[in-house]
C-alpha cells in the first residue's frame, strides 16, 4: 500500500481502503466510485458556479452540505462519494475535492499498472485536447497513460506534462524564460 504524502492523498487512499473492504460484495465498486468521482471532477472543472461554492470558504457547513448534497443527487453520485464528501465537509477541507478526486484516479491507475502523467496548461483542456495528448504520448512510448490536469495560469499557454521521471515543458512561460537567458548571455 503506498504511503500517502498529502492531505488529498490520505483522503483518497481512505476511500480506496474502503472499496477494498466492500469488494467481496460488489466486485466492481472501485471502477463505480472513480467513474463517480470522474464526473463529480469534470463538474468542477467544467461549471464556474459550483467551483466558487466548493471554494467559497464562507459557507458553513450546514449550507455546505444542503447545496453539494443536492447536486450530487442531481448527478446521481453514489454512497461513497457522497459520504467523502459529507466528511470532507465536516472537515472544513470540501475545497481539496478536486484534489481528491485526482489522486483517487492515480492511486487506481497506478495499482493497475497504468503510467499516470501530470498535465500543467493555462486554460482547461478541452476532450478534444485530452485525447490528443494522451494520441501523443502512446506515440512517445507511453500507453495506458491516465491524465492528471492542472490549470496554472501563470505558465501562459502551452502545456507541461510530467510523466515518471520525464518532463516536457512547451509553456510560453518557460519559452520566454530561455529567449531571457539567451538574450542576456548575447549582450
Amino acid at each position: 500500500m503506498p504511503n500517502p504524502t498529502g492531505l488529498a492523498a490520505r483522503y483518497a487512499l481512505a476511500l480506496l481502503a474502503l472499496a477494498d473492504e466492500r469488494r467481496a460484495e460488489e466486485p466492481g465498486i472501485a471502477d463505480r466510485i472513480a467513474e463517480d468521482l470522474e464526473r463529480l471532477f469534470a463538474l468542477w472543472r467544467d461549471d464556474p458556479t459550483f467551483r466558487a461554492f466548493v471554494a467559497d470558504p464562507r459557507l458553513d457547513a450546514a449550507a455546505q452540505r444542503r447545496g453539494a448534497f443536492a447536486i450530487l443527487e442531481r448527478a446521481g453520485i453514489g454512497t461513497e462519494v457522497r459520504n467523502l464528501v459529507g466528511v470532507l465537509i465536516n472537515n472544513r477541507r470540501l475545497a481539496a475535492l478536486p484534489q481528491v478526486a485526482q489522486a483517487f484516479g492515480a492511486l487506481l491507475a497506478e495499482r493497475r499498472g497504468q503510467q499516470t502523467a501530470e498535465v500543467t496548461s493555462a486554460h482547461p483542456l478541452s476532450d478534444t485536447q485530452r485525447a490528443q495528448i494522451v494520441a501523443r504520448l502512446t506515440e512517445a512510448g507511453f500507453p495506458g497513460v491516465k491524465l492528471v490536469e492542472h490549470v496554472d495560469p501563470s505558465i501562459l499557454g502551452g502545456l507541461i506534462v510530467r510523466i515518471g521521471s520525464r518532463l516536457y515543458d512547451n509553456s510560453i512561460k518557460s519559452k520566454l524564460q530561455r529567449l531571457q537567458y539567451a538574450m542576456k548571455g548575447a549582450a
